[in-house]
């Protein structure tokens, strides 16, 4: 508990010591007389050890013109009891009230630690190494390309590249899962890992503010702030159900005894006035105010835990309704590690052919540049290259050592007018033109993902009806990788552009209520991210445009979380609708037995809290997501 929460406790005890002899003094069952005087003057220290917040906040709220709302009628009806000689039911009301808000501070904070634990991963402090003296720094102060060294059980304070040492990164703040991982001399390091056992030396490669445990934490930081259709709906439901209480209780308190008066028959104006304070209790939207968006905050929280990062409740409710899924090949269900696995008819040397080639893609990341330059075996010189310019969806073209150099596609090839030779080889085709002749072409392969075809399965467990492959790879390629996953329904040789416009034709396919999903790498699927119902970045891990674009990011390269990401948004979305259902129907039915007098004050208070502290509870079941 914090502080607040163990002074709210401490008060609610000293008010029950209070009350209990008082209560059964006024009851009789102890052999003590005390006055009516006495006993409103006794009632009143409890009533106010536990209530004097809310009576503080009803009043600056009729001060403000924020009237009806739950300290009001709290207010209203204690005071209201208190007045017609009721005073032990208005103590209890209100010191049963705490109780539930006790109870509901606490399953916040208990949701919320599946957040704030998050924030463990930002660093308190950096080791600076400057002429080889070691200062302890602030990481906001530490410009890029500066030299840190990190200590064993030290947080990554900064992204970097290693320059010296071993050891071992515990990366569960930042993925959820709790396998380490080894890395060496130039090997990249993200922030917000724990450095397990060797002395690293490391050169930042990116200011705080840019660093990945900022741009996660600003990230879940800001995801409960995106409301909701459902928490936008019960905040405009219960600015207009307040108020209609409000005054349902006070014509229940008027309109009754004064018909009865005029008619003849005669009432007692203190019954129904009773019950109407009976009435406000019950009709405490508690349940529904509080339960509601805690619903969603532990869904955000419980994904949070799986390393799952959704950007607000309104990405989690458009991921429950999601039935058609999307998404690219490479990095996402492959594993993006490219090699070449041959070089064919090469008019040329095939070290010459590759060293080319190598050189062409040194200025692109993408993986099968990587595989290029791993196949040439040394770093490619760049200051060899010029008028590098990078074709979307066929290529790039360079000149290297003032030779023409083309290296892409066969759409690339034919826009050159190169006569090129087709490969059945299984892989990415990469063809070579040098000097405006054709050189041969280089095969590049892949392979899938460990748990890949298990995820499409997955997928269609949790009931996702399309599931659809969208490849700027060749036919025969994409062939293969989606017979090796399961899928029926796959489109190849497609350009940024044409991948958007296949997003549209399966968006408009969406039947009403159904969402289209699309998960890709988060750089080179960012247009396509953008469009879909919910964007979800794979492996997207140190990725600042996933960030930027995708809704959801999965924090490993573990193709299963994406079922699991819908399955966590439709646990959370059954729960929210259970407690609608189920705090409306309660509260309705209670409303009634008290309107016609078959429930008093005990029972209204036994049934808003009753009704909340279930709700609470069952918002809860939103953090359990261990075995989704």
């Amino acid at each position: 508990m914090n502080r607040k929460q163990k002074l709210l406790l401490a008060r609610i005890v000293a008010a029950a010591v209070f009350f209990v002899p008082l209560y059964l003094i006024s009851e009789g069952l102890l052999p003590v007389y005390a006055p009516p005087a006495v006993l409103f003057a006794l009632f009143l220290i409890p009533y106010l050890l536990a209530g004097h917040d809310v009576l503080r906040k009803a009043f600056f709220g009729i001060r403000n013109r924020r009237v009806f709302d739950e300290n009001f009628l709290m207010t209203v009806a204690t005071v209201g009891a208190i007045v017609l000689g009721e005073y032990a039911e208005g103590a209890a009301v209100m010191i049963l009230y705490q109780v539930g808000e006790l109870f509901q501070s606490y399953a916040v904070g208990r949701s919320r630690r599946n957040i704030t634990a998050l924030m463990d991963i930002r660093p308190d402090y950096a080791n600076l190494e400057v002429d080889g003296t070691l200062t302890r720094t602030d990481p906001d102060e530490i410009p890029v390309g500066s030299t840190i060294v990190v200590q064993p059980g030290e947080k990554v304070p900064l992204d970097g590249v290693v320059l010296e040492g071993y050891s071992s990164l515990n990366a569960s703040a930042l993925t959820g899962e709790s396998a380490l991982r080894d890395v060496g001399p130039g090997d990249e390091i993200l922030s917000g890992c724990v450095n397990m056992n060797g002395v690293l030396k490391v050169r930042t490669a990116k200011e705080f503010d840019e660093s990945t445990a900022s741009k996660i934490l600003d990230l879940v930081e800001n995801a409960v702030a995106r409301k909701a259709k459902s928490e936008t709906f019960i905040a405009r439901f219960a600015r207009w159900y307040t108020p209609c209480v409000c005054y349902a209780a006070l014509a229940l308190a008027i309109v009754p005894p004064l018909f009865l008066t005029l008619t003849g028959s005669g009432c007692a104006w203190g019954t129904w006035i009773f019950r109407a304070c009976a009435f406000l209790v019950i009709s405490c939207p508690c349940a529904l105010v509080i339960s509601i968006p805690l619903s969603f905050f532990a869904g955000i929280g419980g994904a949070s835990h799986r390393g799952i990062l959704v950007k607000g409740a309104n990405y989690l409710e458009t991921l429950a309704a999601v039935r058609v899924v999307a998404f690219d090949k490479t990095g996402t269900m492959t594993k993006g590690s490219f090699n070449v696995t041959g070089v064919h008819y090469p008019s040329m040397d095939e070290g010459a052919l590759l060293e080319y080639a190598a050189h062409a893609e040194c200025a692109s990341s993408h993986p099968i540049s990587r595989s290029l330059q791993a196949a040439y075996g040394k770093t490619p010189d760049r200051n060899r290259v010029t008028e590098i310019q990078e074709r979307g969806g066929e290529g790039v073209t360079a000149t290297v050592d003032g030779v023409e150099i083309a290296v892409g596609n066969e759409k690339l090839m034919e826009r050159l007018g190169v006569d090129f030779r087709p490969c059945h080889h299984p892989g990415t085709i990469l063809h070579m033109g040098v000097g405006g002749a054709y050189a041969g072409h280089i095969v590049v392969s892949d392979e899938l993902k460990e748990h890949a075809a298990e995820a499409v399965s997955a997928l269609r467990r949790a009931g996702v009806e399309k599931i659809v492959m969208l490849t700027g790879d060749a036919e025969a390629v994409a062939a293969r990788t989606a017979a090796e996953l399961g899928l029926a329904d796959y489109r190849a040789g497609l350009l940024p552009a044409e991948k958007v416009d296949c997003a549209e034709e399966l968006l408009k396919a969406c039947k009403p209520g159904e969402k289209f999903a699309f998960v890709g790498d988060g750089i080179n699927d960012a247009p396509v991210l953008s469009r879909a119902d919910v964007g979800i970045a794979m492996g997207a891990l140190g990725s600042d445009a996933a960030i930027e674009a995708a809704d959801v990011v999965l924090m490993d390269d573990d193709p299963l979380k994406i079922a699991t990401a819908i399955r966590i948004a439709r646990k959370c979305l059954r729960i929210v609708r259970e407690n609608i259902v189920f705090s409306l129907s309660v509260k309705a039915a209670c409303l009634l037995l008290v309107a016609v007098g078959a429930g008093n004050m005990w029972f209204a208070i036994a049934a808003d809290v009753g009704v909340m502290v279930l709700a609470v509870l069952n918002a809860m079941r939103c953090l359990m997501v261990e075995k989704l």
